[in-house]
Order: structure tokens, then sequence, then C-alpha cells
């Protein structure tokens, strides 16, 4: 079999454990679509600029909706894989380590089309969600979503190397992902945020990836309520970049296949 193929299955066998767990399909694509139909019902008037408040909140979940897909849901799972002691038998068979890697990605690249869909498809329907009207926005809507979707992944992964076991993960990992949401403009107008907490959630890609969804589903002239007066999708691809970079590293650096117990 060519290692091509290999990963494919890999990645098949991922998504088929994915959908056969009712309560992950249920938190990962349902709940991002929930929180639009609680949100966009009680929030219905406008933020400023002729903006509704729907066509700004949805950016922040379907940038939520990335960052759950490839950080949230990695940084759970894989330790509970390494308590199990499925990476350690994983080791002791002839399939190459990055065939491993190769089905969480497409996993997570599975969950996060498939959940978009559905954030964009629920917004349209019921809340008359504008789409991107120029193949020029939906470029920048693709470039921003595999950028981001690539930071959190590897973020996700160098996160697992944390938690000391599996019951522990989600512990470690939750708090983490809602205090990014909270501060990075997902529930709130960022601008409306005190300054410190700004400035806190410029390090993380996730505030990046709000900014420049934004820019794709809000018009040009609501860049200028931007902390830089401007939507800067070069400093957002630059940002996401780095981190892409900087979570490889530690992936590469700190990931453990076993846990400390097994040494």
């Amino acid at each position: 079999m060519s290692t091509a193929s290999l990963g494919l299955r890999q990645g098949g066998l991922e998504i088929r454990q994915f959908l056969r767990s009712r309560e992950q399909v249920m938190f990962t694509l349902a709940f991002p679509a929930i929180m639009i139909l609680v949100f966009g019902s009680i929030f219905t008037g406008e933020i400023g600029a002729g903006v509704k408040f729907t066509q700004y909140f949805v950016t922040g979940m379907i940038a939520t909706g990335l960052m759950t897909a490839g950080f949230q849901a990695l940084a759970i799972q894989i330790p509970m894989e390494r308590d199990r002691g499925v990476l350690k038998r994983l080791l002791g068979t002839p399939m190459p380590k990055w065939v491993y890697f190769a089905g969480k990605v497409l996993m997570v690249a599975f969950i996060a089309v498939l959940e978009t869909a559905i954030l964009l498809a629920v917004a349209a329907l019921l809340f008359g969600l504008d789409l991107p009207d120029s193949g020029a926005k939906w470029l920048t809507f693709l470039w921003v979503s595999v950028l981001g979707i690539t930071a959190c992944t590897l973020c996700g992964v160098a996160f697992s190397s944390l938690a000391r076991t599996g019951r522990s993960a989600p512990a470690v990992v939750t708090p983490v992902a809602l205090i990014l949401q909270f501060t990075s403009g997902v529930f709130f107008v960022f601008t409306s945020l005190p300054t410190w907490m700004q400035n806190v959630a410029a390090i993380f890609p996730l505030k990046w990836m709000c900014q420049g969804l934004r820019a794709v589903f809000l018009p040009e002239s609501f860049g200028a309520r931007e902390p830089a007066g401007s939507y800067e999708l070069g400093r957002v691809a630059l940002v996401l970049g780095l981190w892409c970079v900087v979570a490889l590293v530690l992936c590469l650096t700190t990931f453990r296949w076993t846990t400390r117990r097994d040494g």
C-alpha cells in the first residue's frame, strides 16, 4: 500500500470514529449552530454602520468552530489516546508515525468544512447573513480559514503534551478555549473590550482569525472600527503564519507518545 493510501485510510478511520461518538458530534458541530440560534434571536439590532449583530457574531463563531475542530478537539483527544495506550501500541506497528498525524489532519479538515457549511447555512437561512459577494472575498475566506485551522491544529497537537492524564485534558484545555473566545471578539465587539484585554488577545491566533473573517463578511468601511483602523490582512497572514511555525516546532520538540508514568 502506498504511503498516500495509508494516510487516507487513517483519515477515514478517524472520521468514522468521530461520527460514531454522538456526544463529540453534538458538541463540535451542533453547539456553535445553537449559539448562533440563541444569540441571533436575542440580539436582533445593529452594532453600527448598518452591520447587524448576527453578521458580526457569525464571523467569530466560524473562527471558534475552526479552533474547536483543531485546537480543542486534538488537545483533548490525543491525551486520552495516550492514556489508553493507543499511541504506545502504534509505536509497535510498522505504520510510519506521520500516518497518525495525517489521519488527525484529515479528520480536522472534514470537521472544519462541515461545521463551516452548517454555520453559514443556519445564519443565511434564519438570520439573513450576507455571504461574500466577490471572488476576492471568498479567496480571503479560504486563506484565512486554511491558515487558521493549520495553526489551531498544530497548537492542539503541541498542547496535548501538557495534560498529565486523559481525564484531566478537558479541565486543562476548555478554560483556555473559553477565555480566548471571550477576549478575541467572538461574543462582543472587539474594540469594546478593555485595551489590556485586546493586547493579550492579539498574541493568540483566534483574534486574528476573527479579524480576517470580518474582512470577508463585514463592509470595508467597518475596518475603520478595528484597533489599527483597518482589517490588516497582511498582519493577519503574518501572525497566523508565525503561529504555524512556532506550533510546528513545539510539536516536533515536545510531543510524547507515552505517558509520564511509562517514561
